[in-house]
């Protein structure tokens, strides 16, 4: 097979989401992704109901990677590490700050021993200021950042996203800086501390907010569904087995919509011919969606979106989004036969680059599956050794 990062090997202190979402986009690339987590698992691990193996989500992140455990706390396991840091391209880890320095495996003492190897530190507020100590969430980055003030109704309190935006904004992140790093590394010969902190990861996705607040000196107020700028129709609409989600950007979509609603007769109506106008009438506007949306399916709406090229998207459920043909179709999705979970539906790489094969979807290891492979294929020590590093819980 073809594949990008081939020939990169990455030690991969990655936990939760956040980082081992970077290090599984560096493996579905190719890379030799060795993750490396304390004897018993990194936290994800324990996340399993009564009498499962593992979990949905750490199947989907740790997917195609080895894992070995090493005890860091163990003069013995700090050795381990050195002789693999000597061998590896990228190490990332994911701890609170200073986590590693107080181990004595941080960037200032990993650096010297092998200076091509990119450094990567992903965290919540980052590793210098005021808050680089305080504990940090995808949930409280979400309020923290400004996310959650503007993400709910007027009428009720702040609400999170529904999925973990911060920790895989931040994971996005890490993979970018690596991937810098890396580049540079090929002309400048060394490698790079890179730093990723999630509160600054999800800043730019508040420009929209930043904007209007710039332009009138008003706090943005949560909106729910609404814009809230100057745009209609703009929401989520009732039709007969659930909701459609529309979101028009153009003069052209709103005539579209009418052809499809049947309602050419209001295309000439002053008000309406102008994105403000619709805006400054928006209820109205709404009226006029709901009263075509709601005596049609999901699978009709959708059918009319693509004929008369109108933005709009039915709001799926977790299990249709799973079951996605154009996903099934691109490949994005596929069953597995998981040792573990059953037949499932993994996604593989949302990264593609052309000419360039992707990885097939492989289960995540079981805690410890590879030491033997690691330590003993990789770092070359003996079965004796790798027996008495179990007996001394260094492994």
């Amino acid at each position: 097979m073809s594949m990008p990062l081939a020939g990169l090997t990455v030690l991969d202190f990655g936990q939760i989401f956040q980082g081992s979402y970077a290090t599984l986009l560096m493996a579905k690339a190719g890379a030799n992704v060795i993750k490396i987590e304390p004897p018993g698992g990194e936290p994800l691990r324990r996340r399993t109901a009564p009498g499962e193996a593992t979990t949905m989500s750490f199947a989907m992140l740790n997917a195609n990677k080895r894992a070995v455990t090493l005890n860091l706390k163990t003069e013995g396991g700090r050795q381990l590490l050195f002789d693999m840091v000597k061998k590896a391209d990228v190490l990332l880890e994911n701890f609170g700050p200073g986590a590693m320095d107080r181990l004595g495996v941080g960037w200032d003492v990993l650096h010297p021993l092998n200076p091509r190897m990119i450094y990567a530190t992903a965290s919540g507020y980052g590793i210098t200021g005021p808050n680089k100590d305080a504990l940090a969430m995808d949930l409280t980055v979400q309020a923290a950042s400004g996310i959650m003030s503007v993400t709910g109704f007027a009428d009720g309190p702040p609400v999170r996203a529904g999925v973990t935006v911060a920790d895989f904004m931040g994971g996005i992140h890490a993979y970018g800086g690596i991937m810098t790093a890396l580049y540079e590394r090929m002309t400048s010969g060394v490698g790079r501390l890179v730093e990723i902190a999630m509160q600054e990861a999800v800043y730019y996705t508040l420009a929209g907010p930043i904007e209007q607040y710039r332009r009138h000196g008003v706090v943005p107020k949560r909106t729910g569904n609404n814009s809230p700028g100057a745009v209609a129709p703009y929401g989520v609409y009732p039709v007969k087995d659930g909701f459609i989600a529309i979101h028009t950007g153009t003069d052209q979509h709103w005539t579209n919509i009418l052809a499809a609603a049947g309602r050419l007769d209001l295309k000439d109506v002053p008000r309406y011919q102008t994105m403000h106008g619709r805006a400054t009438h928006a209820a109205e506007i709404d009226e006029i969606v709901v009263a075509w949306s709601s005596g049609l399916t999901k699978a009709e709406i959708a059918e009319q979106a693509n004929r008369f090229r109108i933005p709009c998207a039915p709001v799926r459920e977790v299990d249709e989004v799973m079951n996605d043909e154009h996903m099934h179709g691109r490949g994005m999705l596929e069953w597995m036969d998981h040792r573990d979970l059953g037949r499932v539906v993994m996604p593989r790489t949302p990264i593609r680059i052309h000419g360039t094969d992707v990885a097939p979807s492989l289960p995540n290891p079981r805690v410890g599956e590879h030491n033997d492979a690691i330590y003993g294929d990789w770092l070359g020590l003996s079965a004796e050794r790798i027996a008495e590093l179990r007996r001394d819980k260094v492994i």
